[in-house]
């Protein structure tokens, strides 16, 4: 039997036995009682399963109502159609976030509460691989104990080409998983690894056919659900301690840095440039960097933000950064 559940009951209340009359917008939720699994599915199809600040909000409550439900043995997370498990951040949210940086740290901490509470679950986690796992998409699979992979897909990270970094948990949890160099190639190039070379680095899993994926998966849970429970958990709780460490070391500080870049002009170039389909004016950006690229013709003012319309020191109207470079 399945149900399906939505936004998290208040903590001193019992766990409702049907929690169908709640609802989630961003995913979906269901807890199949006969084999002890709950499903979490990131339902954004249309935008290639990316999270919003919202999603990442539901992600956690599904999570912390997991963890809490004694039906519950193993969490399985996926992505709805067959396009995309996950692809990270959404973009278009991003564009919309750049005034000011604490519209970003907040996202953050959102970004942060939803994968400790997937990581401090206390059950085993499998993710569903099902279509492209991009940036935070990866973060994501990681963070999980299983990761069941179709074989016509791809994991990727785009941090360095789309104006953000993996900090805090691709760029700290990839070296323990598939080694420094390979962790390198991944964050640093942002080439897709095909779904036989991330079987073969460790990166997940298992690699199947797209037609067995349900029924690996499924097994693997029923595998999980026959150990004991409080064995589980405490397994669970070694086997993060590296991951723990080096996420508590850097998580904040990335969730600062991230916040400040969120209004930096690497980051505005390279979210415009996702939403009118082209490269990052990459060359330009260097010019920019180095500071030869940005200043006042009229006072001299030099070190200007590219995205101002107006000179800071003199009030002088500016032309486009971009146009200001020879």
């Amino acid at each position: 039997m399945t149900t399906r559940a939505g936004p998290l009951a208040e903590p001193e209340a019992p766990i409702p036995s049907d929690p169908a009359s709640l609802e989630f917008a961003r995913i979906r939720y269901a807890v199949d009682a006969d084999a002890g699994v709950a499903t979490v599915t990131l339902d954004r199809p249309e935008v290639m399963n990316a999270f919003d600040f919202r999603t990442l909000r539901e992600l956690g409550a599904a999570f912390e109502q997991a963890s809490w439900d004694d039906r519950v043995a193993v969490v399985v997370v996926t992505g709805a159609g067959d396009r995309a498990f996950c692809t990270g951040a959404d973009l278009n949210e991003q564009a919309a976030m750049g005034a000011t940086s604490g519209q970003y740290w907040r996202w953050m901490g959102a970004f942060i509460e939803m994968h400790d509470r997937l990581r401090n679950i206390g059950k085993p986690t499998i993710a569903r691989i099902n279509g492209a796992c991009v940036g935070g998409g990866n973060e994501l699979q990681i963070a999980c104990d299983f990761a069941v992979m179709a074989d016509d897909t791809y994991i990727r990270h785009v941090g360095p080409e789309h104006g953000s970094v993996p900090a805090g948990g691709a760029t700290q949890w990839l070296p323990l998983i598939i080694g420094e160099r390979r962790a390198r190639e991944m964050v640093l190039l942002c080439e897709p690894v095909p779904a036989a070379t991330a079987s073969e680095w460790g990166l997940v899993s298992r690699v199947v056919p797209r037609a067995e994926l349900d029924a690996t998966v499924a097994g693997l849970a029923a595998g999980l659900r026959n150990k004991l429970p409080e064995a589980l958990r405490y397994t669970k709780t070694q086997l993060n301690w590296w991951r723990d460490l080096v996420w508590s070391q850097t998580v904040p500080h990335a969730r600062d840095w991230l916040a400040v870049h969120s209004t930096a002009d690497e980051t505005r170039e390279a979210v415009l440039a996702f939403g009118e389909k082209r490269p990052p004016r990459f060359a330009e950006l260097r010019r920019l960097e180095s500071g030869s690229g940005r200043s006042c013709a009229a006072c001299g003012a030099i070190g200007l933000p590219a995205h101002h319309g107006y000179c800071g020191a003199c009030g002088v109207a500016l032309e486009s950064a971009f146009e200001a470079i020879p």
